[in-house]
C-alpha cells in the first residue's frame, strides 16, 4: 500500500522503446516524437517512476513536455507521495547525497525513523501544509505541482495529515500494530515465525526475481518493520507517514494503524536491479550487496542526475559489502515523549527546477470516473501505469482514454507470497482483457521463458485484439535458446533478445504465409502425380523375384520448398505398395495352397510288398519351404506334414493341410505288418529293423 511491488520505470523511454521511435534530434526523428506526453499512474502507492523518469529526462534528445497525473485512493498516500517527491527535489545545498538518500530511504521503508528524520518530517510538513493552502506559496516553491483536480474534502484530509506529523502527544505506537498484523497473518505459526519468514523468502521470493533482498534484511523487516538499516544509526521514532484513514477527533486523531505490506517489504522500487553490474555478484547463494545498498546505490544516481543533468559515477568506497555479513541488530527503542518545536529546521526551500514538467494529483474519486469512461477523460493518455490491486477497476471502457498510439503497462502479483497458480491466472485473466480491448503485447510473451514483473501493452491506430493480439509462434530451436537462457543480469539485455527475436519471427511468419497460400495448389498437384505413378505400376507376377515387385520408386524434384513434404511423400508410397501387397496376397495365397496339394499328388503309391523301398522314400522325403515375406516356413516330415503359414502384419495362421504321405505309410503298415505287439509280447525283430532303416542307411547291416 505504501510502496510498489515493481521496479521503477522511466515511462518516456517505455514508450520509445514500444513503438521504437528514435530518440535523435534530427528532423525526422523530431517528427514522429511527440510534442507532449500525459501520463497516468493509477496506484502507484510511491513517487519512484516519476523520480526516474525525471531523473533520466536529460539522456533523452526529445524533451516532450510530459504532464504525470497521479492517482491514489487514500488522501494519505497523496500526502507522503508529495513528501517523498519534495525530498528528492531538495536542493543540493540542505542535503549531501548520501544523506538525502539515506534520509529518502528512512522515510520510504522503515517503521521506526532516526530523530533527524522525524524532525524532517515534521518541518517539511508544515511547508507541504502552507503549500496547499496558499496558492501563490505552491508556485513559489514547487511550481510543478498541481492540486487542482483534488476536492477540498481532500484537501481537508491533506491538512489532517500533515498536521498529524507533527511532534504533539499524539503517539502512533507502530510497533503494536506491527506484531498485531503479523500475529493475524500467522496464527498459530507465530511462535515459528523465523522459519515462516525464511520460507516466504528462499522458497518464493528469491525465485520471483527478488534474488538481490538478502536474509538477514528481510528477516528484520518482518519481525520489527525496519528495512534499510546502517550500523551507525538507531532507529527510534515512529514514522507517521505509515498511517492511514485518518479523522479528527477533537484535538486528537483517529487512525487504522498500520494497513501497508507486510510480506514483500520496500526492497522492490530500487533495491532489485543496478546499472552497475558488480552489485549483483553473489558466492555460494549469499549476495555481496544487499538490496538495501541497492537501493542506496540507485537513489544515489537518480539525485545526482537530478540536481546536475550529468552522468552519475559511483564511488565504490561509499558501498559496503554487507550482503554476507551478519550485523548485531540491538533491540529497538522508542521515543515517544513530545518533542520541542525549538531547533527544528524549516524546509521552505524552492524544489529543483525541471521544465516542462507537470505532476498533477487527481482526486481519487476519477478513478470510477475512467472506470465508465467519462467523456472528458477520452483520449487522453499517452502512457498509463496500473498497480496490481487496482486491477479490479480496470475495464474495455478505461481504455478509452487511451490515445491511438498509447502504452499500457500493468503490475502483476511477480513479488507477492501468493500461489504460482494465483499469479498466472492473474496474468492470464489480464491478457484476456487486453484482447479484447483491442491492445497488443509489446513483447512476446508467448516465447520469452521469462517472468513478467509488468506487462506491457500498447494501443495502436486500427489495432484488432482478435488478430494481432498475439505474436506467430516461435520454432522449438528459438524456444529452447530461451528456456536455456536463464536469468540475465539487466532487464536491458533482455529486452535487446526479445526485439532480434521479434524481428526473426516476422520474417519467418510471412516466409511461412506465403508458403501456407501456395500450400493446397502444391498439395494437388502432388497427389495427382502419385495416383498416375501407381496406375503405371505393374500387376505383380507370383514368378518375379520379390525384390522385383515392390515397384518402382517415385521420384519427385520441387523445388526447395517441398524439402519439408519429402516425409510425407516417402510415407504414401511405403503405403502404396503395402496396399497392392495387401491386395495380391489373397492369388499368392491360393497357388501356394495349390502348389502343395500338386506336391503332395506327386508323392507315389507305395506298394504293399516294397517295404523298403517305402521306408527309404519316407526317411528321405520331400520338404516343402514355403517363403511369404521371410516368415513363413513349411517342413515335410515322414510322421506328419504341418503346414504353418503365418503373416506377419495380418496374424492369420493357416492351417488346413492334411498329411497325405502319413495316411500312405499307416496304408502300408496296416495291409503288411500284423498288429503291432504290446510292451508284454515279445517282438519278432520287425519293429526293431525299421527303427534302424530309419536311423541308417538302408544298405547298413543290422545287428543280431
Amino acid at each position: 500500500m505504501f510502496w510498489g511491488l515493481s521496479s521503477a520505470l522511466d515511462l518516456y523511454e517505455e514508450y520509445l522503446k514500444a513503438f521504437k521511435l528514435k530518440d535523435e534530434p534530427e528532423a525526422e526523428a523530431a517528427e514522429q516524437q511527440p510534442k507532449a506526453l500525459n501520463i497516468l499512474i493509477c496506484g502507484g502507492a510511491d513517487p519512484r517512476h516519476v523520480i526516474k523518469t525525471l531523473a533520466k529526462r536529460y539522456t533523452h534528445a526529445g524533451k516532450p513536455k510530459l504532464r504525470i497525473y497521479m492517482l491514489d485512493a487514500c488522501v494519505e498516500i497523496i500526502a507522503r507521495n508529495m513528501l517523498l517527491l519534495g525530498l528528492a527535489l531538495e536542493p543540493a545545498e540542505s542535503f549531501s547525497l548520501v544523506c538525502k538518500a539515506h534520509l529518502f530511504m528512512d522515510i520510504y521503508g522503515n517503521s521506526l525513523l532516526r530523530p533527524s528524520s522525524h524532525h524532517y518530517v515534521a518541518a517539511k510538513a508544515r511547508t507541504l501544509l502552507n503549500m496547499i493552502c496558499d496558492e501563490e506559496q505552491l508556485q513559489r516553491l514547487a511550481p510543478m505541482l498541481n492540486i487542482e483536480s483534488l476536492k477540498y474534502k481532500e484537501r481537508d484530509g491533506l491538512e489532517m495529515a500533515f498536521s498529524y506529523w507533527q511532534p504533539q502527544q499524539q503517539v502512533y505506537d507502530i510497533q503494536r500494530y506491527w506484531e498485531q498484523r503479523v500475529r493475524a497473518l500467522l496464527g498459530p505459526r507465530y511462535d515459528h515465525r523465523e522459519g515462516a519468514f525464511d520460507w516466504d523468502l528462499s522458497m518464493t521470493l528469491k525465485s520471483r526475481e527478488g534474488q538481490q533482498i538478502c536474509s538477514q534484511e528481510y528477516r528484520y523487516w518482518r519481525e520489527s518493520g525496519v528495512a534499510f538499516v546502517f550500523p551507525e544509526y538507531e532507529h527510534c521514532k515512529p514514522n507517521k507517514t505509515l498511517a492511514a484513514g485518518l479523522v479528527r477527533n477533537g484535538r486528537t486523531f483517529l487512525h487504522r494503524g498500520y494497513v501497508g505490506d507486510i510480506q514483500t517489504g520496500p526492497f522492490c522500487g530500487f533495491g532489485l536491479r543496478s546499472s552497475e553490474e558488480r552489485l549483483h555478484n553473489s558466492v555460494h547463494g549469499d549476495n555481496d550487496y544487499r538490496a538495501t545498498d541497492i537501493t542506496e546505490r540507485n537513489l544515489l544516481e537518480f539525485f545526482h542526475e537530478l540536481q546536475t543533468q550529468t552522468v552519475y559515477e559511483h564511488d565504490k568506497d561509499i558501498s559496503r559489502r554487507y550482503g554476507s555479513t551478519k550485523l548485531l541488530m540491538t533491540p529497538l527503542l522508542t521515543h515517544n515523549e513530545c518533542d520541542a518545536n525549538e531547533g527544528q529546521l524549516s524546509y521552505d526551500k524552492p524544489w529543483l527546477p525541471v521544465p516542462d514538467v507537470e505532476v498533477h494529483f487527481i482526486s481519487p474519486m476519477e478513478i470510477r470516473e475512467l472506470q465508465r469512461g467519462a467523456p472528458r477523460w477520452q483520449n487522453h493518455f499517452d502512457v498509463a501505469f496500473f498497480a496490481y490491486n487496482y486491477y479490479t477497476f480496470l475495464s474495455k471502457e478505461f481504455f478509452g482514454a487511451l490515445r491511438e498510439q498509447s502504452l499500457f503497462v500493468l503490475e502483476t502479483k511477480l513479488l507477492t507470497v501468493e500461489r504460482t497458480e494465483h499469479i498466472k491466472k492473474f496474468e492470464a485473466t489480464a491478457k484476456e482483457l487486453f484482447k479484447s480491448a483491442g491492445l497488443r503485447p509489446c513483447i512476446n510473451y508467448q516465447a520469452i521463458n521469462a517472468k513478467n514483473m509488468q506487462l506491457r501493452y500498447k494501443k495502436t491506430p486500427g489495432g484488432a485484439g482478435d488478430d494481432v493480439d498475439e505474436f506467430p509462434e516461435e520454432p522449438e530451436e528459438v524456444k529452447k535458446d530461451f528456456d536455456e537462457m536463464g536469468d540475465y543480469e539487466t532487464r536491458k539485455q533482455i529486452e535487446e533478445m526479445q526485439d532480434e527475436r521479434t524481428v526473426q519471427s516476422n520474417e519467418k511468419a510471412k516466409a511461412k504465409l506465403e508458403e501456407i497460400q501456395d500450400e493446397p495448389q502444391r498439395k494437388g498437384l502432388i497427389i495427382e502425380e502419385i495416383i498416375d505413378k501407381i496406375q503405371e505400376v505393374p500387376k505383380k507376377k507370383i514368378e518375379k523375384n520379390e525384390t522385383e515387385t515392390k515397384g518402382k520408386i517415385i521420384e519427385l524434384t520441387k523445388d526447395n520448398s517441398m524439402k519439408d513434404n519429402a516425409k510425407q511423400i516417402d510415407g504414401l508410397k511405403y503405403r502404396t505398395e503395402k496396399l497392392e501387397e495387401i491386395q495380391d496376397e489373397p492369388k499368392r495365397k491360393g497357388l501356394i495352397i495349390e502348389e502343395i496339394i500338386d506336391k503332395i499328388q506327386e508323392i507315389p503309391k507305395k506298394e504293399p510288398n516294397e517295404k523298403e523301398t517305402a521306408i527309404q522314400e519316407i526317411k528321405k522325403g520331400q520338404q516343402i519351404e514355403l517363403i511369404i515375406d521371410n516368415s513363413l516356413k513349411e517342413e515335410y516330415e515322414t510322421e506328419k506334414l504341418d503346414v504353418q503359414y503365418r503373416v506377419k502384419e495380418e496374424g492369420l495362421l493357416i492351417r488346413e493341410i492334411t498329411n497325405e504321405a502319413t495316411k500312405l505309410t499307416v496304408q502300408d503298415k496296416d495291409e503288411q505288418e500284423p498288429k503291432q505287439l504290446d510292451s508284454s509280447q515279445q517282438s519278432d525283430g520287425s519293429e526293431m529293423e525299421f527303427h534302424d532303416a530309419l536311423s541308417g542307411d538302408p544298405g547298413d547291416p543290422v545287428d543280431d
